[in-house]
């Protein structure tokens, strides 16, 4: 079972062309994601007894995704995203945050969990945010743990509270995902890159075992204990961008739960894999990512949607590139 925890809510969209309602929120879409892969998911988060609220729980449903935690009697979460003529969006947003009791609850509702995700607004907004480190706290000994900061400084306007956040998550994750934008708030002047390679430091042993940075156009970029790796953007009519890491992001971990490294149990092995497994993560990561793009809204791709867009793009989408750290790698034997 994989579970994420984080905020569900509702993305009203603006365009030129008009105004539209669709069920968000970054754990949430990644929940979607990881369930339209094919794994069983259940989202951890809150959401109201009004309309909007029962439309969340109607996507969630409706992706077979399970909900342990019924609604409450606050408002259901709000986000507004202004779409520009070139799909770019930016985002205000109408926010309850809080998980009472979930500590009582988290030795049940975690107790078959091989990989916990969390990340964005939960990980950063009181009072929930203390709730979900501790759930990932919890769940550390036992399950392998994601991140995704998605920095709203609109929301968290103290980067350095925010730094101090995303850190704590991190010493305690095993896979990263950050975008040059949220980097670039958080270590302010200092290049994505150098920062990411910083985190993988973070925890020592116990710390990530990847970090990975998407970049827009210039493509997913990634380091790990064996080196680097870098895969290029696939080319894509964009539609608009929303759900784009969030898909990117499911898709990553999806990969990881493939290979067989899910599960505390694995951590070694999840810290020794390749730089050219890396980059196929990557890959196949992007193209999830692609697919989200060229159409309207956070809408992940299905397994099959994602297989048959890699092999459209197979005999033309570039190779991307692994360097192998010299001093991590093994010598062959004589």
């Amino acid at each position: 079972m994989l579970t994420v925890i984080g905020e569900g809510l509702v993305d009203v969209v603006q365009r030129s062309s008009g105004i539209q309602a669709h069920v968000g929120g970054s754990p949430l879409n990644v929940a979607v994601g990881l369930a339209r892969l094919d794994h069983p998911v259940q989202f951890i988060g809150r959401y109201g007894r009004d309309a909007y609220g029962d439309s969340v729980a109607a996507h969630l449903k409706s992706s077979s995704v399970l909900l342990p935690v019924g609604p409450d009697e606050l408002p259901t979460s709000v986000a507004t995203a202004l779409i520009d003529d070139d799909g770019a969006a930016s985002y205000t947003f109408d926010l309850a945050w809080e998980l009472p009791g979930l500590a009582d609850r988290l030795p049940f509702m975690l107790q078959a969990t091989t990989l916990l995700h969390t990340g964005s607004i939960a990980t950063m907004l009181a009072p929930g945010a203390a709730e979900v480190l501790a759930a990932v706290e919890h769940a550390h000994p036992s399950a392998t743990i994601s991140f995704d900061p998605n920095c709203r400084p609109s929301i968290i306007t103290d980067v350095d509270y925010a730094r101090r956040q995303a850190e704590k998550f991190v010493t305690l994750a095993d896979v990263v995902k950050a975008s040059d934008e949220d980097l670039e708030w958080l270590y302010p002047g200092e290049d994505p890159l150098d920062s990411a390679r910083r985190w993988l430091s973070l925890g020592g042993s116990e710390g990530p075992a990847m970090v990975v940075v998407t970049r827009g156009a210039e493509g997913p970029w990634g380091v790990n204990a064996s080196g680097e790796a870098h895969f290029p953007a696939p080319p894509v009519k964009v539609a608009d961008t929303v759900g784009a890491g969030d898909s990117f992001m499911a898709a990553l971990l999806s990969g990881v739960v493939d290979l067989g490294l899910a599960g505390a149990q694995n951590r070694k092995d999840l810290r020794e894999l390749s730089a050219e497994s890396l980059r196929d993560l990557l890959a196949h990561a992007a193209w999830a990512a692609a697919v989200t793009v060229s159409r309207a809204g956070a809408n992940p791709p299905t397994r099959a949607e994602l297989t048959r867009m890699e092999l459209r793009g197979q005999a033309s989408r570039p190779t991307g590139t692994a360097h192998i750290d010299p001093e991590s790698a093994e010598l062959p034997s004589n």
